[in-house]
């Protein structure tokens, strides 16, 4: 395994960190505690999680991947060789905090001692603010992206958020902080305002990054390698789309898309068509698609973790094996000429 620092933490996260949305829907606690076994044999020291798993999210599957994880921890005892990530959601869902949630000192000092409880842990290393109050363009809303906010608002709350932080690390119930699903004005807002009053500075952000989605370039990549906020990719193999398991309209029995309940904006014919190419690529070269999409995302210098997931041990297995591929300069250019064609494919 490589390993990464986490913004200017000191501590050193793997480069492939393990992704566990999907315990407590598709996947069974021991199927979870069977992923979290082999990957930490692996040398994968980095878990991320919500509050807000497992997905799809209800009110019935709210919590379960962190009670998961707490049942593991309780049952070998191996939370001090895990950096533990976990995430407040922000507003939009009626089932958590009675529909009332939101980024703010109310709901994090509720959220922290509940998600504590779940994961059966004192303290959680990396927690983050899984998506801003404002809105942002994440989740295929960058089409219509119209911001509308008052800024001194959003700084008054800032610094509220941040001086809830100081107090929780104070007490030991979390170590870092970080962001997802932010903006570049929002990263940077946030990490002017920490340097500027002396609060916990944001050590990390986790955005979507793939092959397909590649939003996160050049100007949020530009702040990551500056700043020391390294990115946590999140859905390196948008749902799993790039694996070509979804092409021409196919959906396999109890995958992600099958099984999904809100509306899916990926599998556009764009899309579709820069998966085929992505697959002509992979098999010009002798390369397993998955691999090669992991291993682009892995080897980019902004990127501090490679957020994967997986229903099944088989691929789970691939995914981790994927820190072992490097592109070679052939590979990226056919890589390049694809996106040129399907820039934005979704």
């Amino acid at each position: 395994m490589k390993y990464r620092k986490l913004g200017r933490t000191g501590l050193d996260v793997s480069l492939i960190g393990l992704g566990t949305m999907t315990w407590g829907n598709q996947n069974t606690q021991s199927e979870g505690h069977e992923q979290m076994d082999y990957a930490l044999d692996q040398g994968i020291n980095f878990f991320d999680t919500a509050e807000m798993y497992a997905v799809p999210p209800s009110a019935e599957t709210y919590g379960k991947t962190e009670e998961i994880i707490g049942t593991w921890f309780a049952a070998n005892g191996a939370r001090d060789k895990v950096i533990l990530a976990s995430k407040i959601a922000g507003p939009a869902l009626p089932w958590i905090r009675e529909g009332k949630a939101r980024i703010d000192r109310k709901n994090i000092l509720e959220a922290v001692e509940d998600s504590l409880k779940r994961l059966q842990t004192d303290y959680i290393d990396l927690y983050q603010l899984h998506w801003p109050n404002r809105g942002s363009y994440h989740f295929q809303q960058h089409w219509g992206f119209d911001p509308k906010f008052n800024p001194k608002e959003e700084e008054d709350n800032f610094i509220e958020v941040l001086e809830t932080f100081e107090s929780l690390i104070k007490d030991g119930k979390i170590r870092h902080v970080g962001l997802s699903n932010e903006t570049a004005w929002g990263c940077a807002k946030w990490l002017r305002l920490a340097e500027d009053k002396g609060l916990p500075r944001m050590a990390s952000i986790q955005n979507e990054y793939s092959l397909l989605c590649r939003l996160f370039e050049p100007d949020l990549a530009e702040m990551s390698l500056a700043e020391d906020c390294g990115l946590l990719a999140w859905s390196p193999l948008s749902r799993g789309i790039l694996s070509g398991k979804y092409i021409d309209g196919a959906r396999p029995k109890r995958t992600r898309i099958e099984i999904e309940t809100r509306p899916e904006h990926r599998l556009t014919e764009q899309c579709n068509a820069a998966v085929k190419a992505y697959l002509a690529v992979a098999e010009k070269h002798g390369l397993d698609v998955c691999q090669m999409a992991l291993a682009f995302v892995s080897a980019k210098p902004f990127v501090t973790s490679n957020l994967i997931g997986a229903t099944t041990m088989e691929q789970l297995k691939t995914n981790i094996a994927s820190i072992d591929v490097e592109l070679s300069d052939e590979v990226l250019t056919d890589i390049k000429t694809v996106r040129r064609d399907y820039p934005v494919p979704y």
